[in-house]
């Protein structure tokens, strides 16, 4: 169980046992992750989010996904860490997304990256691949392109659209993706893809016969308010439990109720009274 995973670890679990993913973009975070003992830790580029404030996941950078995935990587003994790569950190070009996949090994400390896309970035895929840098799918509604899918929605919902998504899932795993996030699509699609595809598929509101399952911590334990996904489920709240924390603190300070000698030092009263004298 602490033996820390590789790359063939996850393609070799297929058929044998499911995956477990969860984002995490801090140390604390990452070390309550590690120890629970999930497979794969994803520092997400939904980052931007439900850590920073923004209104999507377009407005992070690679700065910010190097600094978070270092505080990340900190923590963790026996999980895959998987450095997101950010909206136009690998688009551009195959050379800037094989520097930009680099960097996340190199500096962030990370195992394996992920990027969205099918058949349009294959050639950044493989360019990564071939620097030796283990790269992760991601197919279905992927966020950065979310404008272009005409908003959040499901994907795959027609005959067409779903032998797509099985074509480019087939054309990553010919790649060398180690594994592919399937996100919002039909239950019955990720089924034939999972069954067909060669490598483990991570589900995202895409069923349960996926390999394995991700989520983003903030939405698992009800951290992020702005709007719950239909395929998130909350284990827990705690927001509701430090924010009654947060109101019993500022009563005490406001009560003269803390600190409390507990809480506080003395010093030798002898040495006091030279003081006070």
């Amino acid at each position: 169980m602490n033996k820390p995973l590789t790359i063939p670890d996850i393609i070799t679990s297929k058929g044998d046992r499911k995956l477990t993913m969860l984002t995490a973009y801090d140390y604390p975070t990452a070390l309550l992750v590690d120890k629970a003992g999930i497979d794969m830790i994803l520092v997400g580029d939904s980052v931007a989010m439900v850590v920073l404030g923004h209104k999507d996941t377009l407005s992070v950078g690679m700065d910010e996904m190097i600094h978070h995935t270092k505080a990340v990587t900190r923590a963790v003994k026996r999980s895959i860490v998987i450095g997101d790569m950010p909206f136009m950190s690998y688009q551009a070009s195959v050379e800037q997304a094989i520097i930009n996949a680099g960097r996340f090994l190199k500096q962030g400390g990370a195992q394996a990256v992920k990027l969205e896309g099918g058949a349009q970035v294959l050639p950044q895929i493989k360019g990564i691949i071939g620097a030796g840098i283990p790269v992760q799918g991601h197919l279905g509604l992927t966020p950065q392109s979310a404008a272009q899918l005409g908003g959040f929605k499901v994907q795959g919902k027609t005959a067409d659209a779903a032998k797509r998504l099985l074509d480019d899932a087939l054309a990553l795993a010919d790649a060398g993706c180690f594994s592919i996030v399937l996100e919002a699509i039909p239950a019955e699609i990720a089924e034939i893809i999972t069954e067909k595809c060669p490598v483990p598929t991570i589900g995202i509101g895409a069923g349960i016969n996926c390999d394995g399952q991700v989520l983003v911590f903030h939405d698992l334990v009800g951290l992020f308010d702005r709007f719950t996904p239909k395929f998130v489920k909350q284990y827990i709240n705690i927001s509701k439990e430090i924010e009654g924390a947060l109101r019993t603190f500022k009563q005490e300070v406001e009560d003269g109720k803390f600190p409390t000698k507990e809480h506080s030092f003395s010093i030798n009263k002898d040495e006091l009274q030279k003081i006070k004298s």
